[in-house]
Order: C-alpha cells, then sequence, then structure tokens
C-alpha cells in the first residue's frame, strides 16, 4: 500500500477516490516544514498546494517519493528540474480551475470597464456622479491574451460573444488557432491590443518580464488583467504605466508579494492601494467552491493513471 502526504487543504473527494484505489492518505493540512522534513520519507506520494517550497532540502528527505501533486495550475512552488532528475512525477490540474479563472478574469475586465466599484463606492459615499462613471464597451475591441494553454483558451472561449476580437500569443507553442482566438505574434499583439490578459506561468524566462520596456511596446493605451503570477509584474513599471495613461486601467488578482504583513512592506504597497485605476483581489480567481472539488477530482485521476497497467 502506498502512502500519500497531504499538507494543504484538498476536497475530501481526493482521499475518497485514491483510497478506494489501495492508497493510504495522510490527511495533515496543518503540519509545518519542518514536520514535513521529518516524515517524507515515509511517503511516495505528496500533494501541495502553496504551502511551502518543495526544493532540494525537502527532496532530499523524500527517499521514496514517486510523485509530487499540486492542487492547481502553477509548477513554480517546486523545483521541477530536480525533480526531473530524480524521476519524480509532477502533477497538476489546470483542468480544475480553467473555468473559475476564466471568470474571474472577465469579472474583472468588466467591473474595470464600467467602473463598477469607484461607482458603488461614490454612492455609499454620498456621491452621485454618472459622468466619471461612465463605462467603456467590449464591443469591437481587441483582447489579447499571453499564454494559451488551459488558462488562455478558457477566457477566450468564455469572451466569445462578447463582440471581441481575440488574438493570442504563446511562445511554446504554434499552429493553435481555434474558434475563440487568433494566434498571432508578439510584435502583432503590441501592435493590435486593447486589453491585455496574462496566462503564463512564473519561471526563470517570465519573472519581471512586464516592465517598462514592456509596456512602451505597445501602440495603445491599454487596460490589463493578471491572473496569472505576480512576479511576472514589476509592479512600479506598472504604477508608472498607469500614471502615464499607457495603462488604463488594471485587474490584478496576483501581486509581487502577498498576504499581509509582506504586501505592506512593499515600497509601491501605498500608491496601489490608493490608485482608483487598479482593482485587487485576492489570489482567489482559481479558487472557487466548484474548482476545490474539481482539482481534487482531477488530481486522484492522475495519481490513479500513474499505478494504472500501461498497455
Amino acid at each position: 500500500m502506498k502512502r500519500l502526504l497531504i499538507v494543504d487543504n484538498l476536497h475530501p473527494v481526493f482521499m475518497e477516490l485514491v483510497g478506494a484505489a489501495g492508497y493510504r492518505c495522510d490527511y495533515r493540512p496543518e503540519i509545518t516544514y519542518n514536520e514535513c522534513l521529518h516524515v517524507i520519507g515515509d511517503y511516495e506520494g505528496l500533494l501541495v498546494r502553496s504551502k511551502f517550497y518543495a526544493g532540494r532540502e525537502l527532496l532530499d528527505a523524500a527517499g521514496k517519493l514517486e510523485f509530487i501533486g499540486r492542487a492547481g495550475a502553477g509548477m513554480d512552488g517546486i523545483d521541477v528540474a530536480l525533480a526531473g532528475e530524480r524521476n519524480i512525477a509532477l502533477l497538476n490540474a489546470p483542468e480544475g480551475n480553467r473555468d473559475a479563472v476564466g471568470e474571474h478574469a472577465l469579472g474583472m475586465l468588466l467591473s474595470l470597464l464600467n467602473n463598477l466599484c469607484t461607482g458603488n463606492a461614490g454612492i455609499r459615499g454620498g456621491t452621485w456622479d454618472r459622468e466619471g462613471n461612465r463605462g467603456i464597451e467590449l464591443n469591437g475591441k481587441t483582447v489579447g491574451i499571453v499564454g494559451y494553454g488551459y488558462m488562455g483558451q478558457c477566457f477566450a472561449k468564455k469572451l466569445s460573444g462578447l463582440d471581441v476580437r481575440v488574438i493570442a500569443y504563446d511562445k511554446y507553442k504554434s499552429g493553435f488557432s481555434d474558434p475563440f482566438a487568433e494566434e498571432v505574434s508578439m510584435e502583432r499583439l503590441f501592435a493590435e491590443t486593447d486589453i491585455l490578459s496574462l496566462h503564463i506561468p512564473l519561471t526563470s524566462e517570465t519573472r519581471q518580464m512586464v516592465n517598462r520596456d514592456y509596456w512602451n511596446s505597445f501602440a495603445k493605451s491599454i487596460f490589463f488583467i493578471n491572473t496569472a503570477r505576480g512576479e511576472v509584474v514589476d509592479t512600479a513599471a506598472l504604477l508608472e504605466a498607469i500614471a502615464s495613461g499607457k495603462v488604463r486601467g488594471a485587474g490584478l488578482d496576483v501581486l509581487e508579494a502577498e498576504r499581509f504583513p509582506a504586501l505592506q512592506e512593499q515600497p509601491w504597497f501605498k500608491d496601489l492601494v490608493n490608485c482608483g485605476k487598479i482593482l485587487l483581489s485576492p489570489h482567489v480567481a482559481g479558487w472557487s467552491h466548484e474548482s476545490f472539488r474539481r482539482i481534487s477530482e482531477v488530481l486522484a485521476a492522475k495519481v490513479l493513471a500513474l499505478s494504472a497497467p500501461r498497455p
């Protein structure tokens, strides 16, 4: 019987599905990193979300480990290269939260364009400002998507029916045009985009990719949505782009630093929260009530597929 250590919250359906197939699950969402180091050597599988980094120290202690399952999409919380060297399979579940991310990105976009947060705050504060809260229609706009994996594809699909044109760039894919988006070069995306949405992982290549030069490459003033990873964006440069009018507004579900007090300690924090053209949410785009279960179902299926007999 193979043992799995679960160090973050997973839906009970995961334990039900893999338990029925003979796995023993130790569900310990309260476990600390040091406690995990002391016991991980007894396990063939590790299930994580974002609790701590699965790097060299942890993998050195995990002599029996056969796989790590990430209850989400991004794998930046795992030393992917080292895991590969040690033949540790890596599993994630972008299929489980793509709808949540797509809907959240669309909700942020519509809220920005229609000033829903400022209008709501104004009325509650005793101000009735119709002119200052006039909206901008999506109709006829070009939405540029960077990264056309599960999340980018789902966002494009959610936009269908809203009379927008969707273009997409993916450095690692080609020939992916579909009924929802047209594949374009980065040059065309810079030239034609009215609204930019990021759907890329955090890697050494993408970290701080969206900087001053990046914003200056766009031909138009744009709206910006980021539901990917905060560290992809240079926040100070984004604030400068908003101040100059290069970025007309931004919806950020992710930030370079997250949670308090770390967020409050950032030099750009006060400017961020005082900027009326930025809509913020606490890294929750992919974490809907429905995706909580769906992610666990997807992960369970992938764990079971690892042990399935091969033809």
